[in-house]
């Protein structure tokens, strides 16, 4: 036994052997540039800790930064048919669907669940845009009824936290008609008397954004998001001309109207608790005062002047006698 060969070589090259470094250990800021350490970036809510950059956040994690001790239940969705129109490019629309449930675990692009948020039950529809881009097809639609379906049951407020490239091509026509069946189903929400919100993420655009994303009875957007319906470029491209800078960004929308408030991560649970429990438990905001009778200010009934001097004042009504009858 050779114990250079077998124990001190070893020895050294345990020490000058390059070491195999995982490729997810640092995230490089898209804004900034700036490497981050995972698991400072995980800690800190998928915000660059530099420039404060909204990076795209798991859905489950969402999820439990919402609700209350970050407990909630999902419900089963209802089944649809996988490929209804046998659709095929490069590869088959149903290899695409178990590509990309391997990945993420989901049967689709959208989670519903219910829970407490601030002691009030509470039904949110979350997207995951890690499944073919938070695509809208009949899936996702069956969903946004199904949790409109369930808030009208619970008699609880409804949020939706979109974040789609818009509706799926392989689903064509079926697809697009999502976009009506889910205002359809918001507008229950409403008739019932329950608020209905809309937490627009990075990005919510097409037949997303042009449906039930727009209807929320107060609108919020997380910081830089993009949202709008075609892109940037192919406007540019139809219009010929040059769009302005931040055109599509969450900040663009407020100032032009489009949205109500963009709220940062760590504020959107307590923004959206306060905003429920406002129009859940309506109360006066003041003492309310009685308004005063007709005649003096202070409410009192009117009271005749005295009589001058020298005028008798007028008997009462049951003390005056007959009325005098003219002789004959």
């Amino acid at each position: 036994m050779n114990w250079l060969t077998n124990l001190v070589r070893p020895k050294f090259q345990q020490l000058v052997r390059t070491r195999d470094v995982p490729d997810n250990l640092w995230t490089k800021c898209p804004a900034c540039g700036h490497m981050i350490f995972h698991k400072e970036l995980d800690k800190n809510a998928r915000l660059c800790s530099h420039c404060g950059h909204h990076m795209r956040l798991p859905v489950e994690r969402r999820l439990a930064m919402l609700f209350d001790n970050g407990e909630f239940e999902r419900i089963e969705l209802p089944k649809v048919p996988l490929d209804p129109l046998k659709f095929r490019d490069e590869k088959r629309y149903t290899d695409r669907l178990k590509d990309a449930q391997s990945k993420t675990g989901e049967k689709d692009a959208i989670i519903v669940a219910h829970g407490r948020m601030g002691g009030i039950n509470t039904v949110v529809a979350a997207f995951n845009f890690a499944f073919m881009g938070g695509s809208m097809g009949p899936a996702v639609g069956e969903g946004l009824v199904a949790a409109a379906e369930l808030a009208v049951l619970q008699e609880a407020p409804l949020i939706v936290i979109p974040a789609s490239g818009g509706a799926r091509m392989q689903e064509g026509i079926l697809s697009l008609m999502q976009m009506p069946r889910t205002t359809i189903a918001v507008d229950k929400v409403k008739e019932k008397g329950l608020p209905y919100f809309v937490l627009l993420t990075d990005p919510t655009t097409g037949g997303v954004s042009a449906s039930f994303a727009m209807l929320g009875d107060v609108t919020l957007a997380e910081p830089g998001a993009v949202i709008g319906f075609a892109g940037a470029r192919v406007i540019e491209t139809t219009i010929r001309e040059t769009l302005p800078e931040g055109f599509q960004r969450a900040e663009y929308l407020l100032d032009h109207g489009m949205v109500d408030m963009v709220v940062p991560r760590h504020e959107v649970r307590d923004t959206l608790i306060r905003l429920i429990d406002l129009l859940m438990n309506p109360r006066q905001s003041a003492i309310v005062l009685p308004l005063p009778a007709p005649g003096r200010p202070d409410g009192a009934p009117e009271v005749p002047p005295p009589p001058g001097p020298g005028v008798q004042p007028p008997p009462p009504a049951e003390a005056a006698g007959p009325e005098p009858t003219s002789g004959g």
